[in-house]
């Protein structure tokens, strides 16, 4: 008996789960506010893709291997490549989707009766994660197979397998990294009690973490390792580079750029320090995929780590928390 009832507790859980999923998911695609950050996002692909095609004949004559991937990382004179866009936006959706996932239920209303309903109450804020990540799922690979298709179309390039696979891998990268926000998102939706304040915090640690993180890493470091003098240079160089570089993987925004942009450019041999000795006998060429995700896999670690931080944190505060009728 005790057998059955946990196998029938499970069934019973999985069934609640799937019905939270589906509703998340269905609110999130009939939402407005999604539908316009959609074709925002939408908008700024084809921005990012017709200014590849713009300055893709001067990429071409800089370097004529892995044409395919250019598609993603050329920037046009005035418009930034799709993987800019990507780092500086995709943390938008994601805080979009999650910066009201429980305090506005709690505002509306509608937690009491979601929680007065026969499911586990844990399966609320996991099917909310669980919608928000296929959203960003479906919308991420959608928008890069997109890229891919017109690209093919207006340059008539074909993709080769290692062109895909990278694509593969940074679409991945570009997935959890714009989870983790949605996680965060939902962290602070949990423990402020209205919208906009969660909506703020958020907003606040996006800013500072795109834009005023490597200052920061790079104020501390020349205090650290001074370089204002010629024999400071020679002295402290390799520290201070290494300190600053330390401080800015900090930054999810930071370590998200490090990694696709060593996926998408293969001729990146190296994301540490490289001194003269270990040049010397080196020889020029391009690294493999097996070999690039080698050099970014503690990345990619340490973003599923921080994503599953922060919804862990926001799982346990709502467990925790006391759900009453107003």
């Amino acid at each position: 008996m005790p057998r059955a009832e946990k196998r029938e507790e499970h069934i019973s859980s999985g069934i609640g789960l799937r019905a939270l999923f589906q509703k998340e998911l269905a609110d999130h695609l009939r939402s407005r506010r999604f539908l316009i950050i959609l074709a925002l996002i939408y908008a700024t692909c084809f921005a990012s893709l017709y200014g590849a095609l713009l300055g893709f004949s001067d990429a071409v004559a800089n370097d004529s291997n892995f044409l395919f991937l250019k598609l993603y990382t050329t920037s046009g004179e005035s418009i930034p490549s799709f993987m800019t866009f990507i780092a500086l936006l995709g943390p938008f959706v994601g805080l979009t989707l999650g910066f009201d996932a429980i305090n506005s239920e709690r505002s509306a209303g509608t937690l009491n009766r979601l929680v007065a309903q026969p499911i586990y109450r844990d399966c609320i804020i996991i099917g909310k994660f669980l919608a928000g990540t296929a959203i960003i799922t479906i919308m991420v690979f959608s928008m890069g197979i997109l890229i891919g298709a017109v690209g093919m179309l207006g340059t008539g390039l074909v993709p080769q397998a290692e062109e895909i696979g990278r694509i593969f891998f940074f679409l991945l990268f570009t997935v959890v990294y714009i989870a983790f926000w949605l996680a965060l998102s939902i962290l602070f939706s949990v423990f402020c009690r209205h919208s906009a304040t969660s909506a703020l915090a958020v907003i606040s640690l996006w800013i500072f973490f795109a834009l005023f993180m490597s200052l920061i890493a790079n104020i501390i470091a020349n205090i650290v390792y001074p370089v204002d003098d010629y024999y400071n240079s020679m002295v402290n160089t390799v520290g201070n580079y290494t300190l600053e570089l330390n401080l800015n993987r900090i930054s999810p925004y930071y370590l998200y750029s490090e990694a696709v942009s060593t996926i998408m450019s293969p001729s990146v041999r190296a994301v540490n320090v490289v001194t003269v000795d270990q040049l010397v006998g080196a020889i020029s060429g391009y690294l493999s995929l097996g070999q690039s995700l080698l050099l970014v896999w503690p990345h990619l670690v340490a973003l599923i780590a921080l994503m599953l931080a922060a919804f862990g944190g926001s799982y346990v505060g709502f467990m925790r928390q006391e759900i009453r009728s107003s």
